[in-house]
């Protein structure tokens, strides 16, 4: 019995372990309908993520499309960029240097004005020495209209004195021709010897003083002409001056009218300067965002580039596990066929056998279940990590979506803003287009209103040139008309004065020999004062001998009879009587027989 109780334990225990493998079977038989079903679901996913790749290859080569497009505008708009950037730093260039033209315009205009402000006083000042020239000019005329007068005056005196000369030529050839009567005439010949002599010495001084004048007559004739050369010189060299000023001038209103043209210029090349700055600084700022934007597009690109390697490297890994989970899984259903077989023969045979089983053949079964059991769940694993890289691998490709949504919505903003930039870029070539051609009509027009003006200035200029020659012209024709007649009346003045002094030479001459005959009435009068001396010796001794004989006719008288006295004292007085005649002839209150008056008084 208790081997048949044993023996049927064993058996139970058979059946249990049969049943429990029979269970295990099934188990086995709906895992592999899960696999199964997961493989097909792998198979479907696998599909999927191939579209998904072939999708994302087309996405790609798109994207790749759309950068090399972008990249290029990219290009074109750093081109722009930098020619806008060149034109701007010639903008600024030409600003510079307008800038420093309307600097130097200033410092010339500033200079200008100083120049202006000196010839304005040197000009006064010319004005000023032009009219203390001719306030002397005219003094001058004054001293020789007075000389010219005292010249007239000298030449009054001369022929006073000429008319005087010859009344003492006269009265000198009187006094020579009654130089006979020595006695009579010798207190007149003394007389006219000191009148001849004081007129001699007058008309010596005069003679000095009218060669005193007519050297100060010349020498102001000197400054005269001398001056009037100055005068001349100083006139051409004030028309060539003002001239000169006024070429000055003319140059100067052409530079000033340049100077208000480059300050107008200047001024509206400011305010389109400020405004292309602007343009060009919200231009720079776009171009900039661009440029960040287009780096970070290729940063993003290359990402994305990278994640599609990624990409391609675990799709690769996944079609290669695929394959292998493929390969698996058909050897998984091959086993699991071949495990069902067996399942299907082991629960035939132990429904035959029910309980006949050896132990080893249940124990290799065993190990079967146990080693299917294993792969089993090692193909779950697999399973497990092959859905989990397929998660994986379709957020990634969800995420490569959305970035590429992305990028495609920032490349068409790129895109929106290079075309607004390329308007932008051509509106401002278009403005930069109408400045110049506005500035070039303007300054045109005004260039043409300044030669206009120029012309108008010119012209005028040159009327009041032309007049303010014409007027010194005939100034300087009337003054050197003037100066011609006053050195023709000078040269004549001085003609008339050298015949003065041939004159008062040739009265000195006769003067000379007039006093050489009046040395020889002197001469000839001492002759007659000797002879008048012996006379009056004699006359002495008469007198003597009259008293001699009157004391005896008065001792006669007293002695002797009347009549015979009366003869003789008749005859003494008639004797004595005589010499009181010729004393009384000889006597200074003698009137002047000659019927000529004494000598004229100095004139």
């Amino acid at each position: 019995l208790e081997e048949d109780k044993g023996r049927l334990m064993e058996q139970l225990e058979e059946e249990t372990e049969a049943k429990q493998a029979g269970e295990s079977g099934c188990s086995l038989i709906c895992q592999m309908s899960d696999l199964k079903k997961r493989l097909e679901e792998l198979s479907a996913a696998v599909e999927l993520l191939e579209e998904g790749k072939k999708r994302l290859q087309r996405e790609l080569e798109a994207a790749s499309g759309d950068y090399e497009e972008k990249a290029a505008a990219c290009d074109k708009l750093e081109k722009s960029r930098g020619r806008l950037q060149q034109e701007l730093e010639d903008v600024l260039m030409d600003l510079d240097s307008q800038r420093q033209l309307v600097s130097n315009l200033e410092k010339k205009q500033k200079k200008f004005d100083q120049m202006l402000a000196e010839e304005r006083a040197v000009s006064a000042k010319s004005a000023e020495e032009r009219d203390r020239a001719e306030a002397e000019l005219r003094e001058k005329e004054t001293k020789v209209l007075a000389l010219m007068k005292m010249l007239e005056d000298k030449q009054e005196a001369l022929q006073e004195a000429e008319r005087t000369v010859k009344a003492l030529r006269v009265e000198m050839e009187d006094l020579i021709s009654s130089k006979d009567d020595v006695g009579k005439s010798v207190h007149d010949l003394e007389r006219a010897k000191r009148g001849l002599e004081a007129f001699v010495e007058e008309m010596k001084t005069q003679m000095e003083e009218l060669e005193d004048e007519l050297q100060v007559a010349e020498d102001a004739k000197l400054r005269l002409e001398v001056n009037s050369q100055a005068l001349r010189a100083q006139h051409e060299r004030e028309l060539q001056a003002r001239e000169e000023q006024s070429e000055e001038k003319r140059r100067q209103l052409l530079k000033q009218a340049e100077l208000e043209e480059e300050r107008k210029q200047r001024t509206l090349a400011s305010a389109a300067r400020k405004k292309l700055e602007g343009e060009v600084k919200n231009t720079e700022e776009q171009l900039e965002a661009a440029s960040r934007g287009r780096d970070e597009a290729l940063k993003q690109l290359r990402k994305n580039q990278g994640q599609l390697k990624e990409l391609h490297r675990e799709l690769e890994e996944g079609r290669a596990a695929h394959k292998e989970i493929l390969a698996s899984a058909r050897e998984a259903e091959r086993r699991c066929k071949n495990l069902e077989a067996e399942i299907l023969q082991m629960q035939e045979v132990s429904s035959v056998t029910s309980g006949s089983l050896l132990s080893d053949e249940k124990r290799r079964l065993e190990a079967k279940i146990s080693q299917l059991e294993e792969e089993l769940e090692e193909e779950q694993a697999n399973v497990e990590t092959l859905n989990e890289r397929l998660r994986k691998s379709q957020q990634l490709v969800d995420q490569l979506g959305a970035e590429l949504a992305a990028e495609r919505a920032s490349s068409q903003n790129r895109e929106g803003s290079r075309l607004q930039l390329e308007k932008q870029t051509r509106d401002l070539k278009a403005k930069l287009q109408d400045v110049e051609s506005q500035a070039r009509s303007k300054l045109k027009s005004s260039v043409a209103a300044l030669e206009a003006k120029l012309r108008e200035a010119e012209e005028q200029l040159e009327c009041s040139t032309c007049r303010e020659r014409q007027a010194s012209a005939k100034n300087l024709r009337q003054k050197e008309k003037k100066l011609k007649d006053l050195t023709t009346q000078m040269e004549d003045e001085r003609k008339q004065a050298q015949d003065y002094k041939d004159q008062m030479e040739k009265s000195s001459a006769r003067m000379k020999q007039l006093k050489h005959q009046l040395e020889e009435a002197e001469e000839e009068a001492q002759r007659v004062a000797a002879a008048r001396r012996k006379l009056q010796r004699e006359l002495d001794e008469a007198l003597e001998a009259n008293d001699a004989l009157s004391r005896e006719v008065s001792s006669l008288r007293t002695s002797g009879p009347l009549g015979g006295g009366g003869s003789t004292t008749r005859r003494l007085k008639e004797n004595s009587m005589e010499p009181q005649e010729e004393e009384e002839l000889n006597s200074p209150s003698r009137p002047n027989y000659t019927g000529e008056e004494e000598f004229p008084p100095r004139p």
